[in-house]
């Protein structure tokens, strides 16, 4: 059985698969991801924009009807508060195509997976030396 689905290998070619719609939904995500965590590497990952600093910090990719944000089961739950307008499971929030997208809430979930990551990566330092 052949695999239709296309193989990215950066986020750009990511985005530029989609209409143009899509696109710029996803450039304002990845912008304000960006901005959050500008030490964060880009990279793709599961075939999935992700952005890596110590660690990965967040996925996000595009369903039918939604864009899929993984922020893992940390970040929901530190923000199911703010999440509980959205269909989520235990690590990812569907945004749907429809609407806007919650951008400062957004910046807000990767700033804190940021932190979350730097803390564990400093833990994980001082049991090394």
């Amino acid at each position: 059985m052949q695999n239709d689905k296309p193989k990215f290998s950066s986020i750009d070619e990511y985005i530029a698969f989609f209409p143009a719609d899509i696109q710029t939904l996803l450039i304002a995500m990845r912008s304000t991801i960006q901005t959050a965590a500008p030490e964060a590497i880009e990279k793709i990952s599961y075939q999935l924009p992700t952005f890596f600093l110590k660690g990965n910090l967040v996925y996000f990719g595009v369903s039918k009807h939604h864009i899929g944000f993984y922020p893992t089961s940390s970040g929901m739950a530190a923000f199911q508060d703010e999440l509980a307008d959205y269909e989520s499971t235990k690590g990812a929030i569907k945004f749907l195509l429809d609407k806007p997208l919650p951008l400062a809430l957004i910046g807000e979930i990767v700033r804190f997976r940021v932190a979350e990551n730097i803390k564990k990566a400093a833990g994980k330092a001082r049991k090394t030396t």
